[in-house]
């Protein structure tokens, strides 16, 4: 799917915002009128005009009238699911290398947030294969990524049921890139997702909490299949510019939530030694180190 381009047309979605920076989505229909507590206006002075075109109402209020870009349409969208920030779905599709043609594995599909931009990556020659285990929540992700790209996607396949079960059922799957999983329970998957990666896949998750996080990276380790996971959170903080007065904000974009990526080893190939040994206490103690399953990254005693 290609952005569209050129004057508002019928059907188009356009994001209004009023002097204050308050932001509203329409769907452009002939006939029809926007009406707020400042007056109102015809769809049809919008459709034909160009992008950037400022409409005003009868009572006086000015609107700027743009496409929405996809991080105001998930800021905005329907929710089932909680979705994924822009922030972290750009870190996401950056540094899991999401590229054109990609072929790439999501769970869950949640809201639809994150398949978005996947498939902007892949493109129409790509394949995201997205697993959502409730219905309801499927059916939000659905509507939501065909309002945005103005129906089906070519490359989106959506499949309702548990992802380990259900992704053995599609041959399609059998080989993938790339894996995104945002579960409650990720390193479940950790067998599903190494017997479907490329050697050189990337797989990467998105978690809520520090339990979740431990939990995810010492499966990993254990796995012996990917390299030493990588764990970080991403944080953006806007800045007031006024002339000379130009300060941080006094409200930033703060935890949402975790990102870990790992990449698949060759079949039969161990990974290296971690060098680095683990804090002192950071395993109860020895019995529940000893305990920890075989495998190229066990901890080491202090």
């Amino acid at each position: 799917m290609t952005a569209h381009r050129g004057p508002f047309r019928d059907g188009d979605l356009v994001q209004l915002t009023d002097p204050k920076g308050r932001h509203s989505t329409i769907t452009l229909q002939a006939g029809k009128t926007y009406h707020s507590h400042k007056g109102h206006f015809d769809h049809d002075e919008l459709i034909g005009a160009p992008e950037g075109t400022v409409v005003h109402t009868n009572g006086g209020q000015d609107f700027l009238a743009l496409r929405p870009l996809l991080s105001d349409f998930v800021l905005s969208m329907p929710r089932g699911a909680t979705v994924v920030y822009p922030k972290d779905a750009a870190q996401i599709v950056g540094l899991a290398d999401i590229y054109p043609g990609a072929r790439v594995l999501e769970a869950g599909a949640g809201s639809g947030a994150l398949s978005c931009s996947l498939l902007r990556a892949v493109g129409e020659g790509g394949r995201v294969s997205s697993y959502e285990r409730r219905d309801e929540f499927a059916a939000i992700a659905r509507k939501n990524v065909e309002r945005f790209f103005g129906g089906p996607h070519p490359a989106w396949h959506l499949t309702v049921g548990d992802f380990v079960s259900a992704v053995t059922d599609d041959p399609a799957d059998a080989e993938v890139d790339r894996v995104v999983l945002d579960m409650l329970a990720p390193w479940e998957c950790i067998e599903a997702v190494a017997d479907r990666l490329i050697p050189g896949g990337v797989f990467c998750c998105y978690v809520a909490t520090t339990t979740q996080l431990s939990r995810l990276v010492e499966g990993l380790r254990a796995c012996g299949t990917f390299t030493e996971p990588a764990s970080w959170e991403t944080l953006v903080r806007t800045w007031h510019v006024e002339g000379l007065a130009v300060r941080p904000d006094h409200r930033m974009i703060g935890h949402t939530g975790f990102l870990v990526t790992t990449r698949r080893m060759a079949p039969g190939v161990a990974p290296p030694l971690r060098r680095r040994r683990p804090a002192k206490g950071a395993y109860a103690d020895e019995a529940e180190v000893t305990a920890v399953p075989e495998g190229p990254f066990r901890p080491q005693l202090p």
